[in-house]
């Protein structure tokens, strides 16, 4: 009985640390950039995003599927940052341990 409620104690802790990993994800930012840092995009590690920045030299009715193209290409690049930066904080809460394909935590 000893053992079960070890590895209860266990399971409650890194509950636990799994929280607070996500609320340091939420507050964790970065910034994904497309054409030379003209189209910005905020989000927090969780994948949120937190704000866009257009330069107005970009903002043409006529060049729309362009502008479309590069917000895409900004959120892309601050998620895949996020993405790095979660996984790294995983490895760290795991001690290294690496999790099986497909599962994907915190997400």
């Amino acid at each position: 009985m000893k053992n079960l409620a070890s590895m209860m104690k266990q399971a409650q802790e890194m509950q636990q640390k799994m929280a607070e990993m996500q609320e340091a994800l939420a507050g964790h930012e970065v910034v994904g950039r497309a054409a030379a840092g003209m189209v910005e995009v905020r989000m927090n590690a969780k994948g949120e995003l937190l704000g866009l920045r257009i330069d107005p030299s970009l903002i043409d009715p006529e060049e729309a599927e362009v502008m479309e193209d590069l917000i895409t290409a900004g959120f892309n690049d601050a998620r895949a940052k996020a993405e790095a930066h979660a996984r790294e904080e995983m490895r760290r809460l795991t001690g290294g341990l690496e999790l099986p394909p497909g599962f994907n935590l915190p997400f």
